[in-house]
């Protein structure tokens, strides 16, 4: 997915990926997780999503990367909190209390800049990029979490009616994608009202864990 594209979204307000409420199958199920109070939650393409409102709610702290700075200065606005900002070469860093938010490709996020997280919480990310970057983004992701477990959400629909973003994403691209490093868990499949697009279409709810080798 080309840069322009999402920098272009931001800047014209075509925003309708951004929900007015924290997405309900975080609320719902982000207890699979099993964290503890202050865990670190890695928001990967993260965008001013009140989903780290909500886990800021909870007590815990917030890592995100997200391409658009526009969305992050948003994001801090709406938060109520004036961000300490540094420039880290490829991305700049957004920081207060609790919350770390990276700027620029999350492909230039390295491991040293994030620091340690707990968990991931995709749910615009992955099904944001198109099939030929997802073998890439998901290893990466691994590799800079330290592959901490992620509550991870995907949709499935006939592709062949519309393009994404979002796109859809079949189980076995996600055991392909995943299955050598996670344990892949369903904890949800909904389907989504009036669907997508007027197309049918499901929202899966996939709790990844680290596989215990040996």
């Amino acid at each position: 997915m080309e840069h322009d594209f999402w920098h272009e979204r931001w800047e014209s307000n075509r925003i309708g990926f951004h929900g007015s409420k924290p997405n309900p199958l975080l609320v719902e199920h982000f207890h699979a997780l099993s964290l503890t109070a202050g865990a670190r939650v890695f928001v990967p393409l993260c965008g001013k999503t009140l989903d780290i409102h909500w886990l800021l709610s909870q007590g815990h702290r917030v890592a995100g990367a997200e391409l658009s700075e526009l969305a992050i200065r948003q994001l801090f606005e709406e938060l109520g909190v004036e961000p300490d900002i540094s420039d880290l070469g490829d991305v700049k860093r957004y920081s207060a209390d609790g919350i770390d938010i990276f700027v620029g490709d999350v492909f230039a996020l390295a491991k040293t800049m994030l620091g340690p997280v707990d968990a991931v919480f995709d749910r615009a990310a992955l099904v944001a990029l198109p099939q030929d970057m997802r073998p890439s983004y998901a290893p990466h992701i691994a590799n800079i979490t330290g592959h901490a477990p992620q509550l991870l959400i995907s949709f499935e629909y006939d592709q062949s009616l519309f393009d994404g973003p979002p796109f859809s994403i079949e189980i076995q691209e996600l055991k392909t994608l995943y299955g050598g490093s996670y344990q892949l868990s369903s904890l949800a499949r909904v389907d989504i009202a009036g669907g997508m697009r007027g197309a049918d279409a499901t929202e899966n709810v996939w709790l990844l864990s680290q596989l215990m080798i040996g």
